[in-house]
């Protein structure tokens, strides 16, 4: 997993660049974590749990992104890929966006290990909030 962490020139806010292939976890990072010490505090002790077997699986909704951990990997996705739906509507998707035709994010869905997860998480919690 190829990442980068930059402020943005203009707004001096910390943005999460990474490869294309995971390329969604970026707009999760700044969207649900941001500068939070706090949710990054929930997200490693939801690890911990996983891998002590307090857990095997845990989903984190969040506004825009939703994570499942399990003691395999973590997988992070748009909410609107999770539910199928447009705006939480509840209305499907229109049919000229279903799987035969077009769709609307190649990209809405990543996957990494578990420690790799961690790893990256310990690095963004040391980039955004100075954190050793």
């Amino acid at each position: 997993m190829e990442y980068e962490f930059v402020h943005d020139a203009i707004t001096g806010e910390a943005r999460a660049l990474f490869s294309l292939e995971h390329e969604v976890i970026g707009p999760w990072m700044e969207v649900e974590l941001g500068h939070s010490i706090t949710k990054l505090t929930e997200l490693l002790t939801a690890i911990d749990n996983i891998e002590t077997g307090q857990a095997q699986e845990l989903l984190i909704a969040g506004s825009e992104y939703s994570i499942t951990l399990n003691n395999e990997d973590v997988s992070i996705q748009t909410n609107v890929s999770m539910n199928g739906s447009l705006n939480g509507s509840g209305e499907g998707l229109p049919d000229m966006l279903t799987d035969e035709h077009i769709h609307l994010d190649q990209n809405e869905v990543a996957s990494c290990g578990l420690d790799d997860f961690r790893v990256l998480l310990l690095s963004w919690g040391k980039f955004t909030n100075g954190l050793r």
